[in-house]
């Protein structure tokens, strides 16, 4: 009792002795007070409000003492934010993965506030070339074609997600260990969203699903009485791709473990990505696996296993193009139309391209960001390009940046891709990163195919992926770096 009475009154508080002080003590009844207000007023939204305040405090918290968490939440973000976007209305979640990206740089920023911020990391060609890339996106709001800002901003992703994410890709992905967290993070979501695609196809979709089905998705998303599955994704086709581009990247990036538990469950997570793929109905995600696998063929430098690799996909093409094989199953019929020179929509596509070379002919920088294919009836809609359909990425790019954007945009990922594919031909030794970055590549190879038909390149959820792979290819040296330290401390002891 008479310790409590010599508490020095200019000594700090701590703990629950704050309560005993008078504004200690007037903070916390009025912050129950407010809680208790906004619970009756708000009811369940209430109690939601409250809850989503403390776990965004805690989670600010936690976000500004360890960078990293910003990047892996863009990560996860980058896969169901669409997705929520069909339960949640009249919210901009699209702005969802800008507002953690920036955050991410600012908890950068105050957590080296002392030390100052190291950003050799960053010094590399890729960053140099999506800073080209960026400015080129830039100068399309003064392209004289272009009409809308707001279509612009709508399109802002295709420079400055990779603008934004290449960078801390390269701070914060400098180590085996993290580089394998990214893969865990990546194998996570394509679990729930095969799972999820799953239940679609077993057991119907949800009410979201339906009414975003209803305002006219079902014109592609049920074909002949079928259900394309699209999962959490913004449709079938982006669904499709990615989940061909994660069993590509697992399936391989499997080999690069020798713990048979880590191994078993990368195979698992490429098979059930390659699942996911079939039962999207995608046709043009068929190529993802291929061109992959093909890509990592060659990457080998192995001539048996390259020879193994062409005669299963030659397989591959034989069973699609001249077997009737599997014709009663829906996915494996739609698949095949996908070999078929003469397939309707394969025309009307060809048909969509050579109006659009001509209207494009006299515009080189194209007709502005934003301003292509149907999704730009929202800003323009009576304008002649977002009356015309692209369909392919490439198209996409084309259209809205003109024939100076596209090979802007296919010189970067073909640099990238000769490059990261020399490095690993010619200058990796160990054989596990071999693995790990052949994974990668392949993969990025495969969505490069994909994109010709569909655009899938930028969308999300590959669109970030991609771009953390650009970065990570071209920056070997940090684990191969880490490795040889490794070794040098075994020989050592």
């Amino acid at each position: 009792m008479g310790e409590s009475n010599n508490i020095n009154p200019f000594e700090n508080y701590s703990g629950s002795l704050n309560i005993s002080r008078p504004i200690g003590l007037v903070l916390l009844l009025g912050l129950v007070f407010i809680v208790a207000v906004i619970v009756a007023k708000l009811q369940i939204i209430g109690v939601g409000l409250i809850l989503a305040l403390v776990f965004g405090g805690v989670y600010i918290y936690y976000l500004f003492c360890f960078p990293i968490i910003g990047f892996y939440t863009a990560i996860a973000l980058n896969f169901i934010l669409l997705g929520v976007g069909r339960y949640v209305k009249g919210l901009p979640l699209g702005f969802g993965i800008d507002g953690i990206l920036v955050l991410t740089y600012l908890a950068l920023f105050m957590n080296k506030f002392r030390t100052r911020i190291d950003w050799t990391p960053t010094k590399k060609d890729i960053t140099l070339l999506v800073i080209i890339w960026f400015g080129y996106s830039i100068f399309q709001l003064a392209n004289p074609e272009a009409r809308s800002v707001a279509a612009w901003v709508s399109g802002r992703g295709i420079a400055f997600y990779p603008f934004l994410f290449v960078p801390l890709t390269l701070m914060f992905i400098n180590t085996q260990k993290r580089l394998d967290y990214f893969f865990y993070v990546w194998a996570f979501f394509s679990i729930l969203g095969t799972l999820k695609g799953i239940m679609q196809m077993t057991m119907g979709v949800d009410f979201a699903e339906q009414e975003w089905l209803n305002e006219g998705s079902y014109k592609t998303h049920i074909l002949f009485g079928k259900l394309r599955v699209f999962s959490f994704y913004s449709d079938a086709g982006q669904f499709g791709a990615n989940q061909g581009y994660t069993g590509v990247v697992f399936l391989i990036y499997a080999m690069s473990h020798t713990k048979y538990a880590s191994k078993l469950f990368f195979i698992f997570v490429g098979l059930l990505g390659i699942y996911g793929m079939v039962i999207s109905g995608t046709r043009g995600a068929l190529s993802v696996p291929i061109a992959g696998f093909m890509t990592y063929f060659v990457l080998s430098k192995n001539i048996k296993v390259l020879s193994v690799g062409i005669a299963f996909l030659v397989i591959v093409f034989i069973f699609f193009k001249f077997t009737s094989i599997g014709q009663g199953n829906a996915q494996i019929r739609r698949m095949r139309t996908a070999f078929d020179p003469n397939d309707a929509s394969l025309q009307v596509r060809l048909d969509n391209q050579k109006i659009l070379k001509n209207y494009l002919a006299s515009r080189p920088f194209g007709g502005g960001i934003g301003h292509g294919g149907t999704k730009a009836q929202k800003y323009l809609p009576h304008a002649f390009l977002s009356n015309v359909a692209t369909d392919s990425w490439y198209v996409l790019i084309w259209v809205e940046q003109g024939i100076i954007g596209l090979l802007l945009h296919l010189g970067i990922l073909f640099y990238v891709m000769a490059k990261a594919s020399l490095i690993v031909m010619f200058k990796i030794k160990d054989t596990f990163l071999k693995y790990k970055i052949s994974a990668l590549i392949g993969g990025m190879a495969g969505i490069m195919v994909a994109s010709y038909g569909n655009a899938v390149l930028g969308q999300m959820p590959t669109a970030l992926l991609i771009y953390a792979t650009m970065a990570i290819v071209l920056n070997t040296e940090v684990f191969e770096k880490e490795i040889k330290d490794k070794e040098l401390e075994l020989v050592k002891l």
